[in-house]
């Protein structure tokens, strides 16, 4: 056993044909400070909304707001800076239709319009994920949403319709403090390296919707445009290899890099409960749907918001 430069423990072995060590690395044995914050780790204050963190890293609630009522300037202003500071916001006890859906999450962003292959809610912008006894959920595996595009989202909105009388959890994971948990040695490997991100193969509205799509080419360490943090980017979902790397090579380190997401400390959870509105920064963090509610029924509604191209 040793320890590497950041405090993390190995277990050594030799190196593969590309030069990175095949190992594994646990969380970091000396404490660390995490932080929510852009690349100052400085906290804002916030005067208009209140706000209570959910973790020391990641998640926080956002009370005292009707998202159905229209949001002054000052309002929408510190929720845009309260999402970059803490990646995923929630909201508790809201009524909102689709197109007042839309209209908050314009607060953030361009919503979209027309998924590749998820169904609309009577609303091009708004997609329905409705799982059941015959349609179970298969969002229960750490992913960023469609990666595959040129263009990922800047993030989604989410709203819980119908929920089930147990489970359903979501969570998110944070890839900058991922990012920063890293061995400085691994941070060099990664650096440069580029990855390729795709649908994977699929029957159905998912496999046609493959056969449009062409592969796409994304960093395995994106720069945030807004806060200038380093982001771990590659997910277990669309990123099938890394560009220039031996097939086993890029196997071997893109399962050491996805799972970073596993680790709790990383880590935010919610329970939905009807009317709970959620705000993901898809740029900074992955999410993970809990299937553990089958057969009972799921009804989920989600804007999603234009990215721009990672760099």
């Amino acid at each position: 056993m040793t320890t590497t430069p950041s405090g993390s423990a190995s277990t050594a072995a030799a190196p593969d044909p590309d030069g990175f060590p095949v190992h594994t690395v646990n969380m970091p044995l000396t404490p660390r400070e995490f932080r929510p914050a852009g690349a100052d780790g400085t906290p804002h204050t916030y005067g208009r909304i209140r706000l209570t963190p959910q973790t020391r890293v990641i998640g926080a609630q956002v009370d005292g707001l009707d998202l159905a009522a229209p949001l002054d300037a000052v309002t929408r202003t510190e929720l845009r800076q309260a999402l970059l500071e803490w990646k995923v916001l929630f909201f508790s006890g809201q009524t909102l239709t689709a197109s007042q859906q839309r209209e908050f999450a314009a607060v953030f962003g361009t919503p979209e319009r027309d998924h590749p292959f998820l169904p609309n809610a009577g609303d091009p912008h708004v997609v329905r994920l409705a799982r059941d006894a015959q349609n179970p959920g298969t969002e229960n595996i750490w992913h960023s949403d469609m990666t595959f595009s040129p263009q990922p989202p800047l993030g989604s909105v989410l709203r819980a319709v119908e929920v089930p009388a147990t489970g359903g959890d979501t969570l998110w994971a944070d890839m900058a403090a991922a990012y920063d948990g890293l061995p400085d040695t691994v941070r060099r490997r990664i650096a440069d390296l580029r990855a390729v991100h795709e649908i994977p193969q699929a029957p159905g509205d998912v496999g046609a919707a493959r056969a449009r799509l062409r592969p796409v080419e994304h960093p395995v360490v994106r720069t945030h445009p807004e806060t200038g943090r380093r982001l771990l980017y590659v997910n277990r979902v669309f990123t099938s290899r890394i560009v220039g790397l031996s097939t086993q090579a890029s196997r071997e380190l893109l399962d050491f890099l996805t799972r970073q997401a596993d680790y709790p400390e990383y880590q935010v959870r919610l329970h939905w409960e009807p009317g709970t509105v959620a705000v993901w920064d898809n740029r900074a963090t992955q999410h993970y749907a809990v299937s553990d509610y089958f057969p009972d029924r799921r009804v989920m509604e989600r804007v999603t918001l234009v990215g721009d191209r990672p760099a």
